[in-house]
C-alpha cells in the first residue's frame, strides 16, 4: 500500500548549522496552523528531541539506522507519520556525515530511505558566493538525494543576504526559503552545557522562546513554501509496525521520571507497557520512597547538576538500594548507573549516592565516552541472553575511578568505550546498569525479559507474603495491595496461556 505521507527533512552543513532554531520555528508555526504535526530526530538525539517534541505539541520520535535496522526505522517513520498532516525531520550534523566515509547512517542516508526531500541550513558567517559553491558540491555529491532548497542562517544584512541569495539562484538552481539574521546572544534564547542545548524540563519560563519562533518563523522563513515542497512527495509505501497486541499489566515497573532524568525513548516506554508492565512515574528528588512497584527503570539525564539534592534524598537512596539488595529488577542507563554508584566527584567534592554498586565515579572536563557502541552479552544477567549483540549510543563525562572487573559486568565493548577496560553492564542482584543507551526497537527482547523479571519478582514476593514465615518478612517497600496482587496473578495465567499458545 501507499500513502501521501507530506515529509521534510532538514538538514545542514555541520553541527550548529540552525537545524534546531529552525526546525522549531517552523513546528511552531505549523502549530499555530492547527495541523497535526509528526516530528522525528535523526540520530539518538535525547535533548534536541524533547525541544522538538515540546515546539511540535507531539512526541519526538528518534530515527536511527544504526540503533535500529533500517527496514524497522522505515517502518517506524511510516506507522508514526502516515496520519499526520505534514512530518517534519531534523537532521544531525552534516548532512552527509555518517559512522564512517561511506556515510553510512547520515542524515542522507535517512532522507533517502524515507523517501524525503531536503532543505539545507547553511550557518553564512563571514562567506558569500561560497555558499552556492557548496550547496552545488552538495548537489552533486550524490545526486539521488532530493535538495529543494537553502535556508541562509546568521545574515550579517541586506546586502550579505542579497548576495547569497543570488548566487545560489543562478548557480544551485534552487530557491532560497528563509535568511535568519544574527540573533545577538543565542544562548540565552535556549542555554546549553556539555551536552548540547539544557533540557525543556529544566528550564524555566518558556513564553518568550516561543514568542521569538514565532517571530523567526513570521519574518524570516518561507513557511507556505516549506510546507508546499513536503507535500510535493511521492506517495510513501509501507506498512504499519508489526507490533505484538499489549498484554494485560502483570507487574508493575516504576521509572524515574523529573528534571534529572528525562532520558528515555518513547519505544521503550511503551515496548514495557506492550510487555506487560504497567509503567509508574516517580520522582527522583521529591519521592521520599518507592511505591508498590516490581521493577525499577533508570534512565539517563543529568544527575551531575542535581548531585547535592539527590546526596540529600537519603530516604530514596536507601530504599532503592534495599529493594535492589532484596532482588527487585533494576535496569540503569547511563545516569541511572550514576545514580547507583557510591559516589560521584564533582570539582574535588564528594557526593554519596545509592550505592548498590560498590563503584566511585568521577566527572570529567571533556567526554569520557561519546558515540556509537555495540556490545557482546558474554556473561549471566537478568536482562540478556548471553552472546546477544547491542548496538547502542554513549555520552558521559563521567567515568570509574579504577576499572571494573570481567567479574563485575556482564558486556564486551567491541565499540566504544563503556565502564572502561572495554567492559560495561556492571551486575549485582537483579540489577544491571550500563552506560551504554539501547532503544527497544534494535533490542527487541529486552522488554519483555524486563516483564518477565518483574513479575518473576512479583510471584515470588508474592509466595512470601502469603506464607505463614512470610507474614513476618512482609516486605515495607516496593510491596502492592493484596488485591493489586491477586489481580496480577490473574493476568499471570492468562498471559502464561497467550505466550503458550502463540
Amino acid at each position: 500500500m501507499a500513502d501521501t505521507v507530506p515529509r521534510i527533512v532538514i538538514a545542514g552543513l555541520s553541527g550548529d548549522s540552525g537545524k534546531t532554531i529552525v526546525s522549531m520555528s517552523l513546528l511552531t508555526a505549523l502549530r499555530q496552523k492547527k495541523l497535526a504535526i509528526a516530528v522525528f530526530k535523526k540520530g539518538p538525539d535525547y535533548i534536541d528531541a524533547a525541544w522538538l517534541g515540546r515546539a511540535a505539541g507531539s512526541t519526538c520520535r528518534n530515527l536511527d539506522t544504526f540503533m535500529v535496522e533500517p527496514g524497522d526505522v522505515a517502518g517506524a517513520f511510516y506507522a508514526n507519520a502516515r496520519n499526520s498532516d505534514l512530518a517534519v525531520i531534523e537532521g544531525n550534523r552534516g548532512m552527509f556525515d555518517g559512522k564512517d566515509a561511506a556515510g553510512t547512517h547520515s542524515t542522507a542516508e535517512l532522507a533517502k530511505l524515507i523517501k524525503a526531500p531536503v532543505v539545507i541550513v547553511v550557518n553564512v558567517t563571514k562567506t558569500t558566493r561560497t555558499v552556492a559553491a557548496l550547496v552545488t558540491g552538495c548537489r552533486q555529491f550524490d545526486p539521488e538525494l532530493e535538495i529543494r532548497g537553502v535556508i541562509l542562517n546568521r545574515i550579517a544584512g541586506p546586502r550579505h543576504q542579497k548576495v547569497i541569495t543570488n548566487a545560489i539562484e543562478q548557480y544551485c538552481g534552487l530557491p532560497v526559503l528563509g535568511a535568519i539574521p544574527k540573533l545577538g546572544d543565542e544562548s540565552a534564547l535556549i542555554p546549553g552545557r556539555h551536552l548540547g542545548l539544557i533540557p525543556p524540563a529544566e528550564f524555566g519560563e518558556q513564553t518568550a522562546i516561543d514568542d521569538k519562533l514565532i517571530e523567526i518563523a513570521d519574518q524570516y522563513l518561507a513557511v507556505d513554501e516549506l510546507m508546499k515542497i513536503a507535500t510535493d512527495t511521492e506517495p510513501l509505501a509501507g506498512q504499519d509496525l508489526n507490533v505484538s497486541p499489549s498484554l494485560q499489566p502483570q507487574a508493575t515497573i516504576g521509572y524515574f521520571k523529573d528534571s534529572v532524568f528525562t532520558f528515555y525513548y518513547p519505544e521503550n516506554l511503551e515496548a514495557l507497557e506492550s510487555a506487560g508492565a504497567r509503567l509508574v512515574p516517580i520522582s527522583s528528588l521529591a519521592d521520599k520512597t518507592l511505591p508498590g512497584i516490581d521493577g525499577l527503570y533508570i534512565g539517563g539525564g543529568f544527575p551531575e547538576t542535581h548531585a547535592e539534592r539527590l546526596a540529600a534524598n537519603h530516604p530514596l537512596l536507601a530504599a532503592v538500594k534495599e529493594q535492589a539488595e532484596a532482588g527487585l529488577p533494576v535496569y540503569a542507563e547511563c545516569g541511572g548507573l550514576i545514580f547507583l554508584a557510591r559516589s560521584l566527584t564533582i570539582k574535588e567534592k564528594s557526593y554519596p549516592l545509592a550505592g548498590v554498586f560498590p563503584i566511585d565515579l568521577a566527572m570529567h572536563a571533556r567526554p569520557v565516552g561519546h558515540g556509537y557502541t555495540r556490545l557482546t552479552v558474554d556473561r549471566d544477567n537478568p536482562f540478556y541472553e548471553r552472546g546477544t549483540v547491542i548496538s547502542g549510543h554513549e555520552f558521559h563525562y563521567s567515568g570509574l575511578e579504577s576499572a571494573p572487573s570481567d567479574e563485575m559486568t556482564c558486556l564486551q565493548v567491541d565499540m566504544g568505550i563503556g565502564c572502561g577496560a572495554k567492559r560495561d553492564g556492571l551486575v549485582v542482584h537483579n540489577t544491571l546498569a550500563t552506560y551504554t543507551h539501547i532503544h527497544a526497537c534494535g533490542v527487541k527482547s529486552w522488554a519483555r525479559r524486563f516483564v518477565d523479571n518483574a513479575t518473576r519478582f512479583r510471584r515470588q514476593r508474592h509466595e512470601k507474603t502469603v506464607s505463614p514465615e512470610g507474614e513476618r518478612n512482609r516486605p515495607e517497600q516496593g510491596a502492592g495491595s493484596d488485591r493489586d496482587l491477586d489481580s496480577m496473578a490473574t493476568n499471570d495465567i492468562t498471559a502464561d496461556f497467550v505466550r503458550a499458545t502463540g
